[in-house]
């Protein structure tokens, strides 16, 4: 950058200060305070599901409360520093720590962007091979790598519960729960249809290929998700055998389980664990997400409103060209955010793209 100036800190701090305006960070104290005071009841661990849920959000609120702080802090002391120094050419020895601090304030700021109902929700992303065969199947795949990559890149936990293969390679459907708070605000945007072009190496005439696959991305409830309640009537239950690593064993007990809301349609399975209740669970919780996704597209007020053989929506609703034949280039269709690197953004990087998605709304 040029030469820092007054102006440049004086933003800074500004930015700062707004950000944890934005985010009502004496709000969020009250919060954490209130929750950790729950935590250490003697029947707090009574029921493990919301425990574990209120220890993730313990978790989440402190690291907000304590970066903004230590920002706060960090940056005041610039601030200080700075004005402490008559020669430029001794401010300018303070660049470096402005543009750390800046960069930090930047990524920390996204969370004033995050505040929709279910945002701070882990997530379900399913990834899903569009028309296509083979070719379709490798692409969902090569999704499947970039999007698991990313998380690890943000130290996400995350499990596959279902992972459907294609029938010659790839991936016809795989489903992934990502644990990590805020993972639903951060990747909802994500959601819609992804289109690669580039020369098929399973096209024996090396012909240009276009290809489709579907993202879908709802929250994660919990079977207590009062607002959410599923009649029993709307559910359809099967057992199902299972396949995949530890295969034996769910194949015995048939464990795997396959739930289908009657008014919609929409079928949910779940193997990932060795109990069918948890499965059933598991797939229930997936469900209410379905649907939840289906009430705000839709604009349903009611999941008992919801009827007909409605179809996820994504297939026409394209967001991201991923590029590589005749030229390079990933570009999102909505914030116009391009690379000319597509295979460092198959590789997981992705913030640029994402955090874009999440300034935008």
């Amino acid at each position: 950058m040029e030469d820092l100036s007054k102006r440049d800190i004086e933003d800074l701090e500004k930015d700062c200060k707004e950000t944890i305006k934005a985010l009502g960070l004496e709000e969020l104290k009250a919060e954490l305070f209130s929750l950790e005071k729950e935590s250490i009841e003697e029947n707090f661990w009574n029921n493990a599901e919301h425990a574990k849920r209120v220890m993730n959000r313990i978790s989440h609120l402190k690291d907000i409360t304590q970066t903004a702080q230590r920002l706060n802090k960090d940056i005041f002391s610039l601030v200080e520093l700075f004005n402490s120094i008559e020669k430029e050419t001794e401010q300018n020895q303070l660049t470096e720590e402005y543009e750390k601090l800046k960069k930090e304030l930047d990524e920390f700021s996204l969370q004033r962007f995050l505040s929709g109902e279910y945002d701070s929700y882990p997530a379900v992303m399913s990834i899903h091979a569009g028309q296509g065969g083979t070719e379709a199947n490798d692409w969902a795949s090569m999704l499947f790598r970039m999007y698991t990559m990313y998380f690890d890149k943000k130290g996400w936990k995350y499990s596959v519960t279902e992972n459907i293969k294609g029938s010659e390679t790839g991936i016809s459907t795989v489903t992934i729960e990502i644990y990590s708070p805020l993972s639903f605000g951060i990747l909802k945007k994500e959601h819609g249809a992804h289109r690669l072009v580039r020369i098929s190496p399973y096209n024996a005439q090396g012909l240009r290929q276009t290809t489709f696959a579907g993202v879908e991305v709802i929250p994660l409830f919990s079977k207590d998700e009062e607002k959410l309640e599923i009649p029993d009537k709307d559910i359809e239950f099967k057992a199902v055998k299972a396949g995949g690593p530890g295969g034996q064993n769910v194949n015995k007990t048939s464990s795997a389980v396959q739930i289908t809301h009657i008014p919609t349609g929409i079928t949910v399975s779940s193997s990932a664990q060795r109990s069918q209740a948890q499965n059933r669970e598991n797939a229930m919780n997936i469900l209410k997400g379905k649907l939840w996704r289906i009430k705000e597209e839709e604009k349903v007020k009611e999941i008992a409103d919801i009827k007909g053989d409605y179809k996820i929506a994504g297939w026409g609703n394209q967001i991201r060209n991923y590029v590589l034949h005749p030229y390079k280039m990933v570009k999102d269709l909505r914030t116009n955010v391009e690379s000319n690197n597509p295979e460092s953004v198959l590789d997981g990087n992705l913030d640029e793209f994402v955090e874009a998605e999440i300034r935008m709304s």
